[in-house]
């Protein structure tokens, strides 16, 4: 496996750094972000510190790439968070000095388009996690969902290892940001379908994937990709975004990784429960099933074409929808399909 940094935990009373590198939404949300960054404190006793252009709409690449840098490279800071995603996060990776983080490595909160920056510390040996964003997960409306609460403590405070057990209930269908009151109303949560499970092989592997829009623009760059000899040790994780893509957006990514004999190398892979409403695109329940079904038959069909034994499992908590498990990524995962069980260790 891949040589990691072993990242020290957080203590109560902390600094953590607060960033945007990819879109400074905070600008016009701000009560959202504040919300956020008062959970920080009062939920989990850590303090905060914005940098520049975390509130900024517009700001432009360098400035964003400055800001990461100066969070990492400030002893003062125990972890770093992203207040949210976005979409052009992949053209400041050549900006940011690789020094700045080996030199000071530390826990990277974020997910979506924060794949990119999750990617370049993998490539340098720093562990990460994969969720728990400021806007959405910390904000999340009346309280944060206790199994997102849980995954991210343990993250935060705690070694050891969790088994993860399906959440019961699930919620897909947001709140408009612009209206204040919505933080003070509950969302709705629907019965959770469960994982679904394909393949029956064992597999341990580091944590290696993100949001499938930004896997596919760091495929096609292809500089920011991990050797294809570590994927042999690898368990790939993959989700889609709120823009519910079609479903031949994931068949293409895979189809890539599998051309590039990565579907022959990997694992295992954990497919996370997609995102099948929007404010731009509010599908009735009946589409919502209808989206996760297709989506899940794409994968297998596009998996088993390059590999016939692999283990898959999908709708896994993770991603854009809550309750959202944090996912230590480049921490080691095992996979046992007998017993129905993933093991993540922290």
């Amino acid at each position: 496996m891949n040589d990691f940094v072993n990242l020290p935990k957080l203590s109560c009373g902390d600094q953590v750094a607060v960033i945007s590198p990819s879109s400074g939404l905070p600008g016009l949300f701000p009560w959202v972000q504040d919300l956020g960054i008062q959970r920080l404190q009062t939920n989990f006793g850590l303090f905060a510190k914005e940098y520049p252009t975390t509130r900024l709409m517009g700001s432009s690449l360098e400035a964003r790439a400055r800001d990461i840098m100066d969070a990492f490279g400030d002893s003062k800071n125990k972890a770093v968070f992203a207040s949210i995603g976005g979409n052009d996060q992949i053209k400041l990776i050549k900006l940011l000095d690789p020094k700045v983080f080996t030199s000071n490595p530390k826990p990277f909160f974020g997910y979506s388009d924060n794949t990119h920056l999750h990617n370049f510390l993998w490539n340098l040996g720093i562990p990460s996690y994969y969720g728990s964003c400021i806007m959405t997960e910390l904000a999340f409306q009346v309280k944060i969902p206790d199994l997102t609460d849980k995954y991210l403590r343990q993250a935060l405070f705690k070694r050891g290892k969790l088994t993860v057990k399906d959440s019961s209930t699930f919620n897909d269908i947001g709140l408009n940001w612009s209206i204040k009151n919505n933080l003070s109303k509950n969302r709705i949560f629907e019965a959770n379908e469960g994982t679904y499970w394909d393949g029956h092989e064992d597999a341990t592997g580091i944590l290696w994937g993100g949001c499938v829009e930004s896997l596919i623009a760091q495929v096609s760059a292809e500089v920011y990709l991990p050797s294809p000899s570590i994927m042999n040790s690898t368990i790939l994780f993959i989700e889609t975004a709120e823009d519910i893509p079609d479903h031949w957006v994931v068949e293409y990514l895979l189809t890539g990784l599998g051309e590039r004999g990565w579907l022959s190398k990997i694992q295992a892979i954990l497919v996370g429960r997609p995102k099948t409403w929007d404010f731009d695109k509010p599908l009735s329940k009946k589409a919502r099933v209808e989206y996760r079904k297709k989506q899940r038959s794409t994968i297998i069909k596009t998996i088993r074409s390059y590999n016939k034994d692999l283990t898959i499992v999908q709708n896994v908590d993770f991603g854009h929808t809550a309750p959202q498990i944090t996912l230590p990524y480049g921490g080691k995962c095992s996979i046992r399909p007998d017993t129905k069980e993933i093991v993540l260790y922290y």
